[in-house]
């Protein structure tokens, strides 16, 4: 697999966990039923184990680590936040306002960690 095709299976992870965190965050403000299927409970998990490991792999694979690189390390600290603010929001949150407001949080470091990753900026500035 060429680097290239590493970034691009990257960024359809990345595109699919977010967009299935949306879902999810909709289903949960609308106390939907379908947030109990059984695929909704497992595929999460592998999209987002897929995103890590072509996430290492790029990180190898361009010698480029967080830590080393600003923007990486930008990525890494909002994405821990965005998983933070995701488990208040499907499961955490004690009412339904905290889980709004965690759900817009978590999408929010969601947009920042795409924006970076475009940019490769961290402080977004042109």
């Amino acid at each position: 697999m060429s680097y290239d095709a590493l970034k691009h299976l990257h960024m359809t992870f990345a595109v699919l966990s977010g967009a299935l965190f949306l879902v999810r965050g909709l289903w949960m403000l609308a106390e939907s039923t379908r947030l109990e299927q059984r695929w909704v409970k497992i595929a999460p998990h592998a999209i987002d184990t897929l995103l890590l490991a072509s996430a290492i792999g790029l990180a190898v694979w361009s010698s480029q680590y967080p830590g080393q690189s600003p923007w990486l390390t930008a990525k890494l600290l909002a994405l821990v936040a965005y998983i933070g603010l995701g488990t208040v929001a499907l499961r955490r949150g004690r009412t339904r306002q905290a889980r709004a407001l965690a759900f817009v949080a978590a999408l929010a470091c969601y947009t920042y960690i795409l924006a970076v990753a475009v940019t490769r900026n961290p402080l977004l500035a042109a």
